[in-house]
């Protein structure tokens, strides 16, 4: 049983770039890996398939077995209810409190105030940040940005969260604490998928990775084997 399913994927841009070739690969409910490679070797149009922001030009992504070409029009929203996204720059609302920007998504869904307040506490203290609640973004440290931008993606309690280049403007130290979130996830019942050209902290963490170079995917790494290196 699989979560996510891609079946020999492809993708051709307009002028005959090719972004993906022929990719396959599986995710289990739970599981926690990482997609690795080259700047430009695939990682973002991936990650844009499953949230259904592209489509694939050849192959099949299948989203706890429904086939994602099939999602159009209003299932669409309905599909992206059930994949967290964390990007590498936050995208807060400035004006907006920490409170505010975690509890967007369930106001947009139209949710009840008090459950929406309800989930957003439980979030902050699970982010280690209950007492910034009240706080602007402008008011946070860069670390402190990224939970809350996490925070944002789970509080909608999706069946998977995908993450491109979290990492990307933290120091080592913050990049781990980083990392240690997304690996208490799965724990929760939640498939973590993370794009990272972050080699030295991919092998640290000890859990699959996938290596795309020039759109295929050249390796498929058990975490097994990764701890041997």
């Amino acid at each position: 049983m699989s979560i996510l399913r891609f079946d020999g994927v492809g993708k051709t841009y307009a002028g005959g770039r090719e972004a993906l070739r022929n990719v396959t690969f599986s995710v289990a409910p739970g599981e926690m890996l990482f997609i690795t490679g080259h700047s430009g070797a695939g990682k973002s149009t991936l990650l844009k398939l499953i949230q259904l922001t592209d489509r694939p030009s050849l192959g099949s992504v299948l989203f706890d077995e429904r086939n994602l070409s099939n999602v159009t029009g209003r299932r669409i929203a309905f599909h992206r209810r059930e994949v967290g996204v964390v990007y590498q720059n936050h995208q807060l609302l400035a004006e907006r409190s920490v409170a505010e920007n975690i509890g967007l998504p369930l106001v947009l869904r139209g949710m009840p105030r008090a459950e929406i307040q309800k989930r957003v506490s439980s979030i902050l203290e699970r982010m280690g940040l209950g007492a910034r609640g009240k706080a602007l973004p402008s008011q946070l440290s860069a670390g402190e940005q990224q939970r809350v931008g996490i925070a944002r993606a789970m509080i909608g309690e999706p069946r998977m969260l995908i993450a491109d280049e979290p990492t990307g403007n933290l120091d080592p130290t913050l990049s781990a604490e980083i990392m240690e979130i997304f690996a208490a996830l799965p724990g929760r019942g939640t498939s973590v998928m993370v794009a990272s050209h972050d080699l030295a902290l991919v092998k640290r963490m000890k859990k699959r990775v996938l290596v795309l170079s020039d759109g295929e995917l050249v390796d498929d790494i058990a975490p097994e084997d990764l701890a041997d290196e």
